[in-house]
């Protein structure tokens, strides 16, 4: 291999794959590095037994379909492999219970048809219900403008064209549903999205929630056919073809230095690869703290990432059952099982030990073809906030407490909806945050990034987008950057970094044609 590049990128995760290839496809030498032996992070897939599982994709968002395209087909369609992958389409926006009360209510994708639904949980919600969404599309434009300007704002356009998006810009979930006159049980129904951006309402950014949900309910959720990892696969093929350079097993040990400027990085084998720019998908606490010579850190870069709340940490569980879903009654594609349908109640119960929420995803409903004839599979995700889960975990009881979690989910999740699941558990595997912390890199085994509130919202890390650039040249793309968690937050995080390195390639450029120049 060569050892100097235009760029380098260091994690193979979703983000660091879509940055490489952007870079790659504008004829930039770039060479992403990864730990794994594998592409994708965790947009991958094992196996156990006769069962194949996903390791954590739940639905892609904003995609859409060829002649209702969303941002995320769009991408794939410019990288050149939209038409590469087999999509198939959940069939239902989720299921959500509440386990105290056994209240329940099953939401469908389509604004006309959620609307709609809405109305007959909630009679008299449907007026303000459809406030909800206009102000959303508006929302929705609002933030289309300020990322394409990429830190050039007008503000005189955001306060003619976009008024109403600058009333409610700053205000959490909670006070615009409030303003809105919705209804208290439709806010509960409405919000139960909540726990896919991993913050409760009172403190969510409504320009966040209003964005995501609209895109779900309004485009629907596609899974691949072949697993998340069959779109990893395909865009390390596509870097690959053009131009680009994998190399796995690759951990760096140190970005380097030279006159206080970026000069490459250095791996754990010794190896040294240079290059003047780094898109990082690793967390800024891990590179901050890990990567850089302390005094090559700026205060600012350490004084904004120690002021940042971790996110949720995962627990999984994935089951693979000796009956097909329609034997045992699995009947809905995602389940969200929540012990309050109150957002902030719940978040402080996922805060506590006691914790056996979750969302379950039943495989099967959306691709019928994903396991052995007359068998299903059923994937369960836990959010832990705070230290929740870590508290209680020493060396000696993990494995013993790790296995009480999960029953613990199982049972809530069979004496809420009625469903029984245990007697056909044929395979199991657990995930804790211990496991995305070895295997991801996570601080503390996060999978949301950081927690999504005040500063740490979509909206204000856009408006920062230029100005925590602490080193220059040094961008971050993943669930630690602009968008935040989500496989779709992912792909789109990596876009910009991509262009944001190739802007300051640009700059560089002008910069060094003026000194000669001159």
């Amino acid at each position: 291999m060569e050892n100097t590049y235009d760029c380098i990128v260091i994690g193979a995760g979703n983000a660091g794959l879509i940055a490489t290839l952007e870079l790659a496809k504008k004829n930039k030498k770039v060479l992403l590095l990864e730990s794994n032996l594998i592409p994708g992070g965790f947009g991958a897939s094992f196996k156990r037994g006769r069962f194949e599982f996903e390791t954590s994709l739940i639905q892609i968002t904003d995609y859409g379909r060829k002649d209702n395209p969303g941002k995320i087909y769009k991408l794939f369609e410019k990288l050149g492999i939209s038409e590469k992958i087999e999509m198939e389409t959940i069939p239902e926006a989720y299921h959500v219970y509440e386990s105290e009360s056994k209240e329940n209510y099953k939401m469908p994708f389509g604004i006309d048809e959620y609307m709609e639904k809405m109305e007959e949980y909630v009679p008299g919600s449907y007026e303000s219900i459809k406030n909800f969404f206009s102000l959303a599309i508006e929302v929705k434009d609002a933030l289309a403008y300020i990322e394409e300007s990429k830190g050039g704002i007008n503000e005189e356009i955001l306060n003619t064209e976009y008024e109403n998006f600058m009333k409610v810009s700053s205000h959490s979930v909670d006070k615009v549903l409030d303003a809105l006159k919705i209804p208290k049980k439709a806010q509960e129904i409405l919000t139960s999205y909540w726990i896919f951006l991993g913050s409760p309402t009172e403190n969510l950014s409504f320009v966040e929630f209003a964005t995501s949900l609209h895109s779900y309910i309004s485009l629907g959720g596609q899974i691949p056919k072949k697993r998340s990892y069959e779109i990893s696969i395909l865009l390390a093929e596509e870097i690959e073809k053009n131009g680009g350079y994998i190399k796995y097993l690759s951990t760096v040990k140190e970005i380097l230095f030279k006159d206080k400027k970026i000069a490459g990085v250095q791996l754990t084998n010794g190896e040294i690869y240079k290059t003047n720019h780094i898109i990082s998908s690793v967390s800024p606490t891990f590179v901050y703290g890990k990567l850089i010579p302390n005094q090559m850190v700026p205060k600012e870069a350490l004084k904004l990432t120690n002021s940042r709340v971790l996110g949720a940490q995962g627990f999984a569980i994935y089951l693979g059952l000796n009956q097909t879903a329609e034997d045992l009654g699995l009947n809905d594609y995602t389940y969200i099982i929540h012990h309050s349908l109150n957002s902030n109640k719940e978040y402080q119960y996922r805060s506590s030990s006691k914790n056996d929420s979750s969302v379950a995803v039943v495989i099967n409903n959306a691709n019928p073809l994903c396991s052995p004839k007359g068998t299903c599979m059923i994937n369960f995700v836990s959010t832990f906030f705070g230290d929740a889960f870590l508290r209680n975990v020493t060396e000696e009881n993990y494995f013993d407490l790790k296995d009480k979690i999960a029953k613990e989910i199982i049972n809530n999740f069979e004496n809420t909806t009625g469903i029984k699941i245990k007697p056909y558990i044929e395979e199991i595997e657990i995930a804790t945050p211990v496991t995305f912390a070895r295997y991801g890199g996570h601080p503390e085994g996060v999978i949301y990034g950081y927690k999504r509130t005040g500063l740490d919202n979509t909206l204000p890390r856009m408006l920062a987008m230029g100005k925590e650039n602490f080193i220059p040249n040094l961008r971050f793309c993943g669930g630690f950057d602009v968008y935040a968690s989500s496989y779709s937050s992912a792909y789109l995080s990596g876009e910009l970094a991509a262009k944001l390195t190739r802007r300051d390639m640009a700059s560089e450029e002008r910069r060094e044609e003026n000194t000669w120049q001159n």
